[in-house]
């Protein structure tokens, strides 16, 4: 017994001193204050912070008039791309908070949901995650969402589906116990590869545009599941009164609302990224370009 005791409180310790994990990098070089904030917070949703944002959508709505018909491309594709330059160019929003400890996310992975059949009003809704590469186009990145989105209407069991059947499958207590084994061994950095790789709440952010379903997006919650410490959600363009040079005229406008878990960095650097993605969403042309038939316009989005 006394053996036993001594191998576990050893793997305990051993356990408590492992920081590498498949998905991120420890920070080591961390403000006082900021290491102890996943102690006081410990939680994702004690930690988050809201925000709106308004994106003046008339050049986005020409850009996507083009580039629709030529590329298949929608809101919900200029939406990743510009999220992702702005994870690129903002790095320290791409990071997370796990076994109370910081870590910068090796890549930028992006989950968004789309409806698994189209024109559908019943059908359900399903999370695409995808790595972001650098050095592709706008037209490359559309290429590739199109491709995972037909795989996800396509009618074959995917990753999740089949994670849901096998929990299904279990007793109410041996689904908690499964949850509570995931959630212990991702504490102490033990979770297999595998399983981050391919669940679509271990990822940089998660985007939702309810605007496709002709809704106005809501405050949403980060969830504790995974470690995603943003969630993006997005309502329709439409026409929106606002202040302009001390007038007030009618506008097209998009209306985005930010759930920011304010543990990996300070709400500064929230506000440089959100700025950052409505430079973009509001001048596609300058960032997304792959319109010109000579392909004069055509560049590396990072």
């Amino acid at each position: 017994m006394t053996i036993t005791l001594l191998v576990v409180v050893g793997l305990w310790i051993l356990a408590n001193f492992k920081t590498s994990r498949p998905d991120g990098t420890l920070c080591k070089k961390v403000h006082p204050y900021r290491k102890l904030m996943p102690y006081i917070m410990p939680t994702r949703n004690e930690s988050v912070v809201y925000f709106d944002s308004y994106t003046r959508a008339e050049a986005l709505e020409e850009y996507l008039t083009e580039a629709g018909p030529k590329l298949e491309a929608n809101i919900t594709h200029c939406l990743v791309a510009a999220i992702s330059i702005g994870l690129s160019k903002h790095p320290r929003l791409n990071r997370f908070i796990m076994g109370r400890r910081l870590y910068a996310r090796k890549s930028r992975w992006l989950t968004f949901s789309v409806k698994r059949k189209k024109l559908n009003s019943e059908s359900k809704l399903s999370a695409v995650k995808m790595e972001m590469k650098d050095g592709e186009t706008f037209a490359e990145l559309v290429d590739r969402i199109n491709g995972q989105i037909s795989h996800e209407r396509s009618g074959e069991k995917t990753h999740a589906d089949k994670e849901y059947d096998l929990f299904n499958l279990l007793p109410r207590p041996l689904i908690k116990a499964a949850q509570v084994l995931v959630r212990v061994l991702d504490y102490y950095n033990l979770l297999p590869a595998f399983f981050i790789r391919d669940d679509g709440m271990y990822t940089s952010i998660f985007i939702a545009n309810l605007g496709s379903l002709g809704m106005a997006p809501g405050y949403h919650h980060l969830y504790e599941w995974g470690n995603s410490p943003l969630f993006c959600m997005v309502g329709c363009i439409e026409d929106k009164v606002i202040v302009e040079d001390g007038e007030m005229v009618v506008r097209r406008v998009l209306h985005t609302r930010w759930s920011y878990d304010e543990r990996i960095d300070d709400g500064l650097t929230a506000h440089h990224g959100i700025q950052t993605v409505t430079e973009i969403l509001e001048n596609p042309r300058d960032y997304f370009g792959c319109l010109a038939e000579d392909g004069s316009d055509t560049k590396p989005l990072v």
